[in-house]
């Protein structure tokens, strides 16, 4: 069964979403502040596939929710809940780990397809973790599917599970410039409809962790009017 953490201040707003993932199949783990999340997160995170956080919460916000949860798990599915629309929200949230969100007021449709499409990235991560090991090497870089991670140097970098993937696909295709919808469609997924600047701010958050000056990328370089390109250097 799918097992979910759901962490919203509002109660109402916490059983409307509870009463719906409940109906398709889903377990559900409740919390009504960021701090109790957090203790329900370390007490479960063997057996939790997605949390969903809301960002304004008493006590530890969403954001730094999230961060602390992140730390302690790279393979589980995290999507905010917010009320606010700036575009800086937004990015404040997936800089800080997480792997979608969703604005609110939000459809019952549109909540479903959002989890549905980051539980699918945890399922198969999952799978991948317990296949035979498999390496990729590129350059100084070492990515081990086993492990879900990747090396330079010798020198593991911490990565979320989506940077992984957005590895994971420029190194099996060096020198080869991909689109933004080819890594929509590899990462997120051909059903999702949320904003394409996810793609974008992933990349920023790869380069911050992988370049030695982020402004001026070495390895993840951008292709202007066609997307992005992975120099291997071979």
């Amino acid at each position: 069964m799918k097992k979910i953490l759901i962490a919203e201040d509002e109660k109402s707003i916490r059983e409307f979403i509870t009463l719906n993932l409940r109906r398709h199949g889903f377990s559900v783990a409740e919390a009504e502040n960021g701090t109790e999340s957090l203790k329900i997160f370390e007490e479960n995170k063997d057996s939790l596939d997605v949390v969903l956080l809301d960002v304004m919460m008493p006590k530890l916000d969403g954001i730094e929710a999230c961060r602390r949860i992140r730390e302690l798990s790279s393979t589980v599915g995290i999507i905010f809940l917010t009320a606010k629309t700036q575009e800086q929200d937004k990015v404040f949230g997936l800089y800080s780990g997480a792997d979608d969100y969703i604005t609110k007021p939000f459809s019952v449709t549109e909540l479903l397809a959002r989890i549905e499409a980051v539980y699918r990235r945890v399922k198969l991560n999952k799978e991948i973790l317990n296949a035979n090991s498999d390496e990729i090497i590129c350059g100084k870089f070492r990515l081990s599917t086993k492990k879900r991670a990747v090396f330079c140097d010798g020198q593991r970098i911490d990565l979320s599970q989506i940077e992984f993937q957005i590895l994971e696909l420029f190194f099996s295709k060096p020198n080869r410039t991909i689109s933004r919808e080819e890594l929509l469609n590899h990462v997120w997924g051909e059903s999702y409809f949320g904003d394409d600047k996810v793609v974008d701010v992933n990349i920023r958050r790869l380069r911050l962790k992988i370049e030695k000056d982020p402004s001026c990328p070495d390895y993840l370089t951008t292709v202007w009017g066609k997307g992005y390109k992975w120099i291997s250097g071979e």
